[in-house]
């Protein structure tokens, strides 16, 4: 087993288009989300977690036939929540699987059509990310007759080895995978395992525990029960939504956000940070008013920013052809 599990991360290094994270897991990044491939021993069958952007489809193929041949296709795919990274190819792909998509039922609103979710935070700091995140789509999609809800028991249609926790704060109806077997944590966003804010640590890749990316936070005392639930799992090896894996000693980071979260996580001037949108069975119900005048001014610099730059390049550009 280990000489295997040593040739899968040389062949993940070697193609960029993979990644090891545990016995029957991998992963693939896109762009700046990752999704996962869970195979379940029990029944020789897979899963996908989580589908990233629209224009993931044909990666995500290309990867499940590497990894699964002449298995190609899924019994399911699972959706840790309904943001647009992480559902961007999902109808896509159910339709060309003819498999079901399964979601927490309080994720239902936003994936059937019946409500957006609460609007991204411009205000809650942390990097260009999180400044751009005004542009980012936070209406819902309509997965209709594919969408089914999870279990409230906690177990997940294809993985006997597998439960989920139901972890809010990031989105309603987010939920967080968990193998007891050797304790393997798929966390989706409820943290994620580098600066999600910053483009620099997004294109680097760099590791850093972190609490759930801030812009579409809605309700951090949540985020914070969430973060504590898992870290009371004590899991050895965790992989997130976005950022590369984690195990070991680096661990320790994340009983010391559980314990710290206020101080390493939430905005200090945040939309959210004192005043959490309410969300409920039927999608969003409060959303706490914003300051126009404060959220037009960061917008305009940060798009003052990106035109700056585009100039830039241009003038790079002539100047060199």
């Amino acid at each position: 087993m280990k000489k295997q599990q040593a040739l899968v991360k040389i062949k993940a290094c070697s193609t960029h288009e993979w990644f090891y994270v545990a016995p029957g897991v991998w992963g693939l990044r896109d762009k700046i989300v990752n999704v996962y491939f869970i195979h379940d021993a029990t029944t020789n069958h897979w899963v996908l977690l989580d589908a990233g952007l629209s224009t993931s489809a044909a990666r995500i193929k290309r990867v499940a036939k590497e990894l699964f041949w002449p298995q190609v296709t899924p019994s399911a795919i699972i959706l840790t929540h309904g943001h647009f990274d992480h559902t961007g190819s999902v109808k896509q792909l159910a339709d060309e699987w003819d498999v079901p998509i399964y979601a927490h039922y309080l994720e239902a609103p936003y994936l059937t059509g019946r409500s957006s979710y609460p609007p991204p935070d411009p205000s809650a700091g942390g990097g260009l990310f999180t400044y751009l995140s005004f542009l980012f789509p936070k209406g819902p999609i309509d997965l209709g007759g594919r969408l089914l809800l999870l279990p409230e028991q906690g177990n997940i249609p294809g993985l006997k080895e597998w439960r989920y926790f139901h972890t809010p704060g990031h989105a309603p109806g987010h939920i967080s995978l968990f193998r007891e077997l050797d304790n393997v944590l798929l966390a989706g966003d409820a943290f994620v395992t580098t600066q999600q804010e910053s483009l620099f640590a997004v294109l680097k890749q760099k590791k850093i525990l972190s609490g759930p990316p801030r812009y579409f936070t809605y309700d951090w005392d949540a985020a914070e029960r969430s973060v504590q639930t898992l870290a009371s799992l004590q899991p050895s090896i965790v992989a997130t939504g976005h950022g590369m894996p984690m195990e070991g000693e680096a661990l320790t980071a994340l009983q010391e956000l559980a314990d710290n979260f206020k101080e390493k996580a939430v905005p200090v001037n945040g939309r959210y940070s004192n005043d959490p949108a309410v969300a409920g069975i039927g999608g969003v119900e409060y959303v706490p008013a914003v300051s126009t005048r404060k959220t037009l001014l960061k917008a305009l610099a940060v798009l003052a920013f990106v035109g700056i730059g585009i100039l830039l390049a241009n003038e790079v550009k002539k100047k060199y052809t």
